[in-house]
C-alpha cells in the first residue's frame, strides 16, 4: 500500500513539475540574478535617438526631466547617458517637491524578473542622482516592470524604448 502511495505522489509531482515554466536566461554580464555584480558591458546607445541634451527624439519623463535608457537586461547606466543624467539633476536641483524615479522593461522575461528588473535600474539612477548631492528622502522608486510599454511594435528599436527609466515631479 505505502509503495503505491509513493509511486502515484512520484507521478503527480513529475506532471505537476512538468507545468512549471523555467525563469528564462536572458544571459548577459548583469543578469538580474546576480545582484552583487553591478558592473555591465559597455553598451552603445545612440544619443541621436535617446537624448543628448537637445536632440533627443524619445522622452517619456516629463516636467523637465529626460529618460534614461538601458540594454537588455541591464540596470548600469551607460555612459552614453551621462548628458541625460545631468540634465536631471540640473532639473532636481531646481525642483521644491519630491521626485518619483520609475523603472521599466521591455516585454521579455517573466513578470517577477522584470519587476526587480525596474526596481534595480529605478535604484541605479537613485545612486547616480544621491551621488551627485541629491537628498535620498526626496526619491520615490516604482518599477512598472512592462506594464507601462511607450511602444508596443515586435521591433528592436520599439524593445529599447521600453527599457529605460522616467522620472518625475511628483505632485
Amino acid at each position: 500500500m505505502t509503495h503505491k502511495l509513493l509511486i502515484a505522489s512520484a507521478i503527480v509531482s513529475l506532471i505537476l513539475g512538468g507545468c512549471a515554466q523555467p525563469a528564462p536566461d536572458l544571459g548577459g554580464k548583469n543578469n538580474i540574478s546576480d545582484a552583487n555584480h553591478i558592473e555591465g558591458e559597455t553598451v552603445s546607445i545612440d544619443e541621436n535617438t535617446y537624448g543628448d541634451g537637445s536632440t533627443g527624439n524619445y522622452n517619456s519623463s516629463s516636467d523637465g526631466f529626460k529618460s534614461i535608457y538601458f540594454a537588455f537586461a541591464d540596470y548600469s547606466i551607460s555612459s552614453n547617458m551621462e548628458n541625460n543624467m545631468n540634465h536631471n539633476v540640473e532639473v532636481a536641483n531646481a525642483a521644491a517637491s519630491k521626485i518619483k524615479i520609475e523603472g521599466n522593461c521591455d516585454e521579455f522575461g517573466t513578470d517577477e524578473y522584470n519587476y526587480a528588473l525596474g526596481l534595480k535600474r529605478a535604484k541605479a539612477v537613485k545612486d547616480s542622482i544621491a551621488a551627485q548631492g541629491i537628498d535620498t528622502s526626496r526619491m520615490v522608486l516604482v518599477s512598472f516592470g512592462e506594464s507601462n510599454a511607450v511602444c508596443t511594435e515586435p521591433s528592436d528599436s520599439c524593445y529599447e524604448r521600453n527599457r529605460r527609466v522616467d522620472i518625475r515631479l511628483m505632485k
